[in-house]
């Protein structure tokens, strides 16, 4: 009877994570979240079980609870230090150029990652004038125009000397095509990109690993945080951003 709210919790939680895992919602990684978390629980109920009467069940468990604790650890070490390069003031600092980086675009409608990533980047640029802006981004599945053609019209002005400081950067398909793209316009334009400061408009999550990425194509770059109109939506991609992290850092070179 006392491990019946366990097996209670679990179900829950593993009708939850299905629910935001298959209806479009924006929380498709919490959804997932959830599912794994459920499948751990119920792992380590069964691992306990198997420690009570194997020697081989009581080291395995053992390093279960281990292992679970070292990744977990992990984990939180890294949404510290994205949480909190999300949250940088950098707006006071000069620069030579800017990068505006792309997100999904629904048909020609920015998403609202997008959009908040197009009005962060209105209010900087009012405070930095003059300076070449790259707005870079691609056309994906579903997506009627490039990012960066998205971007342009929602920032383009009456004023055509204005529009003139807009490159558009519409061939990328990644942080990192992005940033290597980016850098050979800004570098074609005369701008000598291994001692220039370039600021980054992104949105608040993702500024650590895009920091990360900029730093191997030999870019210097200060964060510009844009931040999500929903909270719910912020922490579903905060907590996918710490597995991003350690999926750029082993993996993509």
């Amino acid at each position: 009877m006392k491990k019946r709210p366990q097996y209670i919790f679990i179900a829950i939680l593993a009708l939850l994570g299905l629910a935001l895992a298959t209806v479009p919602n924006g929380m498709r990684f919490t959804g997932f979240l959830f599912l794994g978390a459920a499948g751990l629980w119920a792992a380590g109920i069964l691992l306990r079980r198997w420690a009570k009467t194997s020697r081989a069940g009581r080291w395995l468990y053992r390093g279960f609870l281990s292992g679970t604790a070292l990744t977990l650890t992990l984990l939180m070490a890294i949404e510290t230090a994205v949480v909190f390069r999300g949250e940088a003031d950098n707006s006071a600092v000069p620069v030579d150029a800017v990068i505006v980086l792309g997100a999904g675009v629904n048909g020609e409608t920015p998403s609202a990652a997008l959009r908040s990533r197009i009005d962060a980047a209105a209010a900087y640029l009012e405070t930095h004038p003059g300076v070449p802006v790259v707005l870079s981004g691609g056309q994906g599945p579903g997506e009627r125009i490039s990012e960066a053609e998205a971007m342009y019209r929602a920032l383009r002005t009456e004023d055509g000397a204005e529009n003139a400081r807009y490159l558009l950067e519409d061939r990328s398909t990644s942080t990192a095509e992005n940033f290597k793209f980016s850098k050979a316009l800004l570098a074609e334009g005369g701008l000598d990109t291994d001692t220039a400061v370039i600021a980054v408009v992104t949105n608040d999550f993702h500024c650590f690993r895009a920091h990360m990425i900029a730093r191997r194509q030999g870019l210097r770059i200060v964060d510009v945080p844009a931040e999500l109109p929903w909270w719910w939506l912020t922490a579903n991609y905060y907590a996918r951003e710490a597995f991003a992290v350690v999926k750029t850092a082993l993996f993509d070179r």
